[in-house]
């Protein structure tokens, strides 16, 4: 029995060995697997200070600033339409008519009761001895009454009314632009609530966008800006920041205007990304390539002697394919930008163009 347990012991102890080497030679292949002497192609850029551009990025929409929903005063027929959706009008082209015979018969009824009403106040005014010739003899007092016994401000604005119906029964653009939501036909009804159509100015459209209130200190009226529409993610257009609204919401943002330089491919209503540009001087600037992570920090890779040197680093700001650096590297520093991925620190290293 005694034979038997120390045989047992015995092979435990020779298979525990052969175990324990195995997994030593496992780690061995992995350590020299990272730590390979097999040159890694990299290249190079050296680190100096440069003007950096930060860019700021939202989403908006297009807006015109000039925009004039027009409608009819009345609910007479619609006479006759010139024009539709997408045509382009200069300012004081006609647009569309209404039948106004109706109208027409309102000025002429109210003018006749202006003239009669101006009959009456002459007789008031003879019978307190003046002529209407001589109105300007008349104390304000009894003109005034005059007028009002004769009904003559009643007739007078009644007139006026009517004739501003009938101006209003035919529609002019205000100014140069595009017609858009006219969905009315020729031969109805006006209606009196909604718009008949709206001019558009494209030549006024503005990026109606929001910000953090943390990012208000790196904005400015006046800065420049990219607009570029989700459609049509290839059109860009430039712009300058036009006003900031000075009120944050609920929310924590802010809402910001920017002018855009008119493009016929730009509509109003479109979902823009929209790019804030703003130089803020020299800086030391590395590609966002060359920033990789290691155990959830920040490392960039400087050559030293053909190889591969690990630095910590702390960046600042960013725009679209750039960070500043704030810590960690100096002025002169090469730094690697590809190839970096895999690198370890000392790692041999060859520079390619």
């Amino acid at each position: 029995m005694r034979v038997f347990f120390y045989t047992f012991l015995f092979g435990s102890l020779l298979s525990g060995l052969m175990a324990c080497g195995g997994a030593s030679e496992d780690r061995q292949e992995t350590v020299e697997t990272v730590l390979s002497d097999e040159e890694v192609a990299v290249t190079v850029i050296p680190l100096a200070e440069v003007d950096f551009q930060h860019e700021l990025i939202s989403n908006g929409k297009l807006a015109a600033k000039r925009r004039v929903d027009l409608r009819f005063e009345s609910s007479e027929l619609i006479a006759h339409i010139y024009v539709k959706n997408g045509d382009r009008v200069r300012k004081g082209m006609k647009l569309a008519e209404q039948d106004a015979f109706k109208l027409k018969n309102q000025v002429d009824q109210a003018l006749d009761a202006l003239e009669k009403a101006k009959l009456e106040m002459q007789d008031v005014l003879i019978g307190q001895g003046y002529m209407l010739a001589d109105s300007a003899k008349v104390p304000a007092a009894t003109r005034k009454l005059a007028r009002l016994k004769s009904g003559y401000d009643q007739a007078l604005a009644a007139y006026e009314l009517a004739v501003r119906s009938l101006e209003m029964s035919m529609l002019v653009a205000p100014f140069d632009g595009v017609i858009a939501n006219l969905f009315t036909h020729q031969g109805n009804p006006a209606s009196a609530t909604e718009a008949f159509c709206t001019v558009i100015d494209p030549q006024s459209l503005e990026a109606d966008f929001t910000v953090l209130e943390n990012e208000l200190p790196l904005i400015h009226v006046g800065d420049q800006v990219e607009v570029s529409p989700f459609a049509t993610p290839d059109l860009v257009t430039q712009g300058r920041i036009a006003e900031i609204n000075p009120l944050v919401d609920e929310s924590g943002m802010v809402r910001v205007k920017a002018s855009v330089t008119a493009d016929k491919r730009l509509f109003e209503g479109m979902n823009v990304r929209v790019s804030v540009q703003r130089s803020l001087g020299k800086q030391l600037v590395v590609p966002k390539s060359a920033v990789v992570l290691r155990s959830g920090k920040q490392v960039v890779f400087t050559l030293v002697n053909g190889k591969a040197y690990w630095n910590y680093v702390r960046t600042g700001l960013e725009n679209a394919d750039s960070y500043t650096i704030v810590e960690g590297l100096k002025a002169g520093d090469q730094v690697i930008t590809t190839g970096n991925i895999n690198l370890a620190h000392e790692a041999p290293v060859t520079v390619v163009d």
